[in-house]
């Protein structure tokens, strides 16, 4: 069975913006790793707009760092599935989806192959109630941002859910990366 993990860039307070951190090149080398042990990606539709063209654009382009180039080669070729009921175009590798993410998740998880990166944080809550992921990937960086969205600020689960921190990984940045399991 595939497992379902999710990661993300924090603060230390929770705030997940993605204008609060500038990855580094060893951040980038992180998450190039995460990607070649990922066979499809799952959005939501605001993620997908974020991300893509951008990266499959820096693939094509070959322009950037080489850190950004490497990630962008890793990730642009990985199947991709968005979660949207207003998106209508995609891009070549990516399917839309409107029905709900919860049977599309567990279908996938039945699939061999590769790691399910969920990639939508506004899925994020609805997937840990449903105990649909696996692993958690938190980059923790050194700022405490004071404001915004927090990451977990909508879960709400009748119970609680038990994640064992299997690895750290500590970056010259600052930033610390945690990486959990469920507990089964």
């Amino acid at each position: 069975m595939r497992k379902v993990m999710f990661a993300m860039n924090i603060s230390i307070d929770g705030c997940y913006d993605h204008t609060l951190f500038m990855p580094d090149a060893e951040l980038m080398a992180y998450f190039t790793n995460l990607m070649l042990d990922t066979g499809v990606i799952v959005y939501g539709r605001k993620t997908y707009q974020l991300m893509v063209p951008y990266w499959p654009d820096v693939a094509k382009s070959q322009t950037g760092p080489p850190e950004d180039i490497a990630f962008a080669k890793a990730m642009t070729p990985i199947p991709k599935i968005v979660l949207s009921r207003t998106l209508k175009v995609a891009d070549e590798n990516t399917g839309i989806v409107n029905d709900g993410p919860e049977d599309l998740i567990r279908q996938l998880k039945q699939q061999p192959g590769k790691k399910i990166a969920l990639s939508s944080t506004s899925l994020l809550a609805e997937m840990l109630a449903l105990e649909l992921i696996d692993e958690l990937y938190l980059i923790v960086h050194p700022i405490l941002a004071g404001s915004g969205e927090r990451l977990f600020e909508n879960y709400i689960s009748p119970q609680k859910h038990n994640f064992k921190l299997t690895a750290s990984q500590p970056f010259n940045s600052g930033a610390i990366a945690l990486h959990y399991h469920k507990n089964d």
